[in-house]
């Protein structure tokens, strides 16, 4: 039987800001948890006025449970000498929903391609150290419509299989939102759909 995987990484909080130093250059990292790209333009935006005066902004992110979207940006700096470089720090903490911004200030002395992918992969892994990291699971969320003679019978099922409940309304048609891991999804599902007046459905 195929193994589902629904666990992800994260990042908490921001993390604490780092300084890299190379030949004059001074590399400012900063990661952040995020889950649109409005959140993405926030953070950025909000760099930029805090470094007004520095030259490039280089970042990667990666967005989705299942790490489904992702962007590096070299912002000016040579193709694929930074943006790429922090992406792969990213991939290497196996994290999603978090973004890696590296501010450069230039410091009179070209770093060279082979420098500039160093100076970046360097910061960003920096960054990421201090980072609080956190492993997630991937849920899935189902409706639950019964009546209320058939109450204790869900509820016991609830309780036996630790299941969740997200929001109830318990009346004479009662109806629970409850949140399972992805890899239970399909027997809880089962089980409660062979439960006689009991309907199921994923949301």
């Amino acid at each position: 039987m195929e193994k589902i995987n629904d666990t992800y990484y994260t990042i908490t909080t921001a993390s604490e800001q780092t300084l890299y130093k190379d030949r004059g250059s001074k590399f400012y990292g900063y990661a952040f948890p995020v889950s649109t790209q409005q959140d993405i333009k926030h953070c950025i935006d909000t760099l930029k006025k805090k470094h007004h005066t520095a030259g490039h902004f280089c970042y990667a992110w990666q967005l989705g449970e299942t790490y489904q979207k992702y962007r590096a940006n070299d912002d000016g700096e040579p193709n694929n000498s930074a943006g790429m470089p922090i992406y792969g720090q990213l991939q290497a903490y196996k994290l999603t929903n978090t973004l890696v911004v590296c501010v450069r200030y230039f410091g009179g002395t070209k770093l060279g391609v082979g420098g500039l992918i160093q100076a970046y992969k360097t910061s960003a892994r920096l960054t990421l150290d201090t980072a609080t990291i956190e492993e997630k699971t991937i849920d899935i969320s189902f409706l639950l419509l019964f009546e209320y003679p058939q109450m204790s019978l869900v509820m016991r099922n609830i309780k036996d299989q630790k299941i969740k409940i997200i929001s109830q309304k318990l009346e004479h048609n009662c109806n629970l939102t409850i949140s399972v891991r992805k890899k239970d999804a399909d027997r809880i599902f089962n089980l409660f759909d062979t439960i006689h007046m009991v309907g199921i459905k994923k949301l």
